[in-house]
């Protein structure tokens, strides 16, 4: 079998700490090694792409609701303030990502919604990011995969019901 970098971490920690779990401590090295490369490569598309992190993050968030929100909806999911939601939407709609148009179901409102600018330059970024993640989880046929995505559902169970946790 292949040897990565965690291996090297647990050959200098396992005399250090002789009743360290090997399997514990690997599989939580890896996890945390694995976000820290997918973070770098989605910070490196976003920067192809000339997207700020925070400009993704609404724009994702707003794709995940159909394409149209309110900005208090988009304040909740992006866990912020309504007035910084509002100085995110200023400079999107000022590059021409998104436009704020009256709501269909309450006129005292305006709703958000993606331009095919906006659109286009968010999937150009999830695509970028989606094939490193299908390049490198391509390790794994799909019976691995889907097998690799149940024991992370346990584990995360067991996280969001723990203190801290937050259950959907």
């Amino acid at each position: 079998m292949e040897r990565d970098s965690t291996d090297g971490h647990l050959a200098r920690w396992l005399p250090v700490i002789p009743d360290l779990d090997p399997d514990i401590e690997g599989a939580v090295t890896r996890a945390e090694e694995l976000t820290r490369y997918l973070r770098k490569i989605r910070e490196q598309a976003l920067v192809d792409v000339e997207l700020e992190r925070f400009e993704y993050d609404t724009l994702h968030k707003l794709a995940g609701r159909g394409g149209r929100a309110a900005p208090s909806e988009l304040a909740s999911d992006l866990g912020l303030a309504p007035a910084s939601v509002t100085g995110r939407l200023d400079g999107l709609e000022r590059r021409g990502l998104v436009v704020r148009t009256p709501s269909r179901t309450d006129r005292r409102r305006v709703d958000v919604e993606l331009t095919e600018a906006g659109r286009a330059i968010w999937r150009k970024a999830m695509d970028r990011l989606g094939g490193e993640e299908h390049r490198v989880l391509g390790a794994l046929d799909a019976k691995e995969r889907r097998q690799l995505s149940d024991l992370l559902r346990r584990v995360m169970v067991a996280a969001e019901s723990g203190p801290g946790g937050r259950r959907p």
